[in-house]
């Protein structure tokens, strides 16, 4: 009797053990180090007045994606209808093709981090009246961004400047949609090829990006040639 009463009280314990081990909170995770502190400082520390200096440096003729920017956009195959993401937008250089190529019934989200270029991007939205654009918040880690609200995101010489590369991939991948498409151009990171700027200021070549972006659980489709990229490549992904 006593072993068939030590028997019930077992099993009649068996759930609560299994509630209690269902529902023990799992163990914290750490935070993702910073690969280059404070690469994103000049941005965040920004003036209205420091928008000209950079509207200027980022969208002038001389520039590797304002000559190939529209080779850049062809690559990508935007549809009318797309919801697009285009992080680190900064000062709005691609906003109104992408605006133009998704059409009345498309989406464009143009994300930034500093406070004085969203500003500047609501103001070109405004102005413009690029009534489908979207300007959106991001923080150094996280793109501020819907659940699977996104067909295709692009990240145009903005990828060296995740501090935080893999937690920020991880938020990018939850806004993309299955099967969406995630395009990278960045500067090319040949020691000895390249200028010193680019040595010193991105910290990875693109080797070292693919295989960040793949271990973030992207699949690598391509690498395009896009004519009039010198300095820069192009490498696209998609979420499974």
């Amino acid at each position: 009797m006593a072993i068939h009463r030590y028997f019930i009280f077992s099993f009649a314990l068996l759930p609560l053990l299994g509630l209690a081990a269902c529902t023990a909170p799992a163990a914290p995770v750490a935070p993702e180090a910073s690969v280059k502190p404070g690469v994103n400082q000049p941005f965040l520390e920004a003036s209205d007045e420091d928008i000209q200096t950079f509207s200027n440096m980022f969208e002038g003729e001389s520039r590797d994606i304002s000559i190939a920017r529209d080779a850049i956009l062809a690559a990508m195959g935007i549809r009318p209808g797309m919801a697009i993401a285009d992080i680190g937008a900064g000062t709005g250089l691609f906003e109104p093709q992408l605006s133009s190529l998704v059409g009345d019934k498309g989406k464009v989200y143009a994300v930034d981090l500093a406070p004085a270029m969203l500003d500047h991007l609501r103001a070109r939205v405004a102005e413009d009246n690029l009534h489908n654009v979207e300007v959106v918040a991001c923080t150094e880690s996280e793109s501020g961004l819907a659940p699977n609200s996104v067909d295709l995101i692009f990240v145009c010489d903005t990828y060296h400047h995740f501090e935080y590369p893999q937690t920020t991939l991880a938020s990018l991948k939850d806004a993309l949609r299955p099967g969406g498409t995630l395009a990278i151009v960045d500067f090319e990171r040949i020691p000895g090829i390249s200028r010193q700027w680019i040595l010193d200021h991105v910290r990875a070549g693109k080797e070292v990006t693919r295989s960040e972006i793949e271990q973030a659980g992207f699949e690598f489709i391509d690498e395009p040639h896009v004519e009039g990229l010198s300095e820069n490549y192009m490498i696209l992904f998609r979420r499974p």
